[in-house]
């Protein structure tokens, strides 16, 4: 095995999120374009340990760019910043992944989100 591989599946690992300014356990969280989800809260060196794969369950409002817009299994999700919660359907932000459950129109929910840790592609 290469001797340079320092993280195997290089999916969980400590970092200093870019948002929010003080992460909590269970956060969706944005580290530079990627998204993913605080496994702990952050410590004093500023770092969080966050998980950039799987599925999770986290805060979703049922907007999108032209205002309030049902969430559909299925649909592509993105994290805005000035946004709470920050998952929407608002492709203006960072690309997350795909919902794996529904939201109404304006309302919000925590639903299953399958994160793509596609480092913000969409």
């Amino acid at each position: 095995m290469a001797t340079n591989i320092v993280l195997e599946d290089g999916d969980q690992f400590s970092v200093v999120c870019t948002h929010p300014a003080t992460p909590a356990s269970g956060d969706p969280v944005r580290w530079g374009e990627m998204i993913g989800v605080a496994l702990t809260k952050e410590r004093a060196d500023g770092t969080t340990t966050v998980k950039f794969n799987g599925v999770a369950n986290l805060p979703v409002k049922g907007i999108d760019g032209g205002g309030n817009s049902a969430v559909a299994d299925g649909d592509q999700l993105f994290y805005t910043d000035a946004d709470t919660p920050p998952i929407s359907k608002k492709n203006t932000g960072r690309y997350v992944g795909q919902a794996r459950g529904v939201v109404g129109s304006g309302a919000t929910a925590t639903i299953p989100v399958r994160l793509a840790n596609a480092g913000g592609a969409k």
